[in-house]
């Protein structure tokens, strides 16, 4: 059966890292026997430039018949003195709002050779396997009433959700425990917000149903210190929108570069959007000198979680591992060891494992 895949590469290096995630993709479908289907649509900056938005109503019903979405990246300094709503940032908020994606996944896990890239210890690191799950279309980012005044001395954004939205993504994450180490923290700021104050009686009523799961409250500030100086200490994080946005990004740190990370945003009935942790770092665009590991292992994640195509995320997971095993890796991370390669030679050495009967045996390992 035809896999429905819509393409919105972006801005920056977004262009670079789709490239190799659809001849990853095409490997797979060889290897497989599968049929993926491309629709190649604008978003961000350069629908903004094309269009005069940065979310087209085409890229909009593209999307919407789509069995899944690939995304890049967008944003640059060209778009920063915009008005808001001409933001690249906006198509983003804007997509995950018009296909009811909830629940944002970003798994972090670190590559033991590729540790020393980490500004922190490798001691602190070296263990660290999580599951951030955020809350994406409540918060700060949507609530109403939000704007400047006139005379632009007063600001005002609201942060609101309805109990539905706090249960949906609170089941979303105990289902994740369940499959991992069956360990969940949820993170808020109880002692000062309203918000939060429900969000702890939702989850509180939650954990009734999951009892092979162990749940712990932590508040925001305490969890962003523990991130940093214990990260092994977690299993999977729920919290909503702004403190998932900032602690993910935290975390990223852990493994010493945003582009190893890759992430996913999903609905209920498995139609979800892929994208790399990584933004559109425009100096490097068009230079070779973009990790596409992260985009690649987003397309991974949608082979898994959209497609139910467990065996062939995993050989894609594996072709990842084996690859930055064998010492490669791009100039973002910092390593002592191994070869620096460019996007398309680290997207050629993926599809040479996927593709080889005996993939191990051909990749020639860099160092000794």
């Amino acid at each position: 059966m035809d896999k429905r895949i819509v393409l919105l590469p972006g801005d920056g290096i977004g262009q670079e890292v789709m490239k190799g995630a659809c001849q990853v993709l095409n490997a797979v479908a060889e290897r497989y026997n599968h049929s993926f289907s491309f629709d190649t649509q604008k978003i961000g900056g350069e629908a903004i430039d094309s269009e005069g938005t940065p979310l087209p109503e085409e890229t909009v019903a593209a999307c919407h018949n789509a069995d899944a979405v690939l995304l890049g990246a967008v944003g640059g300094p060209q778009w920063d003195q915009n008005p808001p709503h001409l933001r690249p940032e906006k198509g983003l908020l804007g997509i995950r709002k018009e296909l009811g994606l909830f629940a944002n996944l970003r798994p972090v896990k670190g590559f033991k050779n590729l540790l020393d890239a980490s500004p922190l210890k490798e001691e602190v690191v070296e263990n660290s396997d999580l599951l951030i799950v955020r809350e994406l279309t409540g918060g700060l980012y949507f609530g109403e009433p939000s704007g400047r005044s006139a005379d632009g001395e007063t600001v005002v954004d609201t942060l609101a959700y309805s109990r539905s939205e706090i249960e949906r993504i609170v089941e979303k994450a105990f289902e994740s425990a369940q499959v991992r180490h069956k360990r969940l923290t949820s993170v808020d700021k109880a002692n000062v917000l309203a918000s939060s104050q429900l969000w702890r009686e939702v989850v509180e009523e939650k954990k009734a149903s999951y009892p092979d799961v162990s749940v712990e409250h932590m508040l925001v500030d305490a969890a962003a210190m523990k991130l940093i100086t214990q990260p092994g200490y977690f299993d999977v994080i729920v919290t909503e929108n702004m403190f998932g946005d900032i602690l993910s990004d935290e975390a990223s740190v852990l493994t010493g570069s945003l582009g190893m990370l890759p992430s996913a945003s999903v609905r209920a009935d498995g139609v979800g959007l892929y994208e790399p942790v990584h933004g559109s770092a425009p100096d490097i665009a068009g230079h070779n000198k973009a990790n596409p590991l992260a985009m690649i292992l987003s397309a991974a994640m949608m082979l898994k979680h959209s497609f139910d195509m467990n065996e062939e995320a995993q050989e894609v997971e594996t072709a990842v591992r084996e690859v930055v095993e064998a010492g490669y890796h791009t100039s973002d991370l910092d390593v002592k060891d191994g070869v620096s390669i460019g996007t398309t030679e680290m997207t050629k050495k993926v599809v040479e494992h996927i593709s080889s009967q005996d993939a191990t045996h051909n990749i020639m390992r860099c160092y000794a």
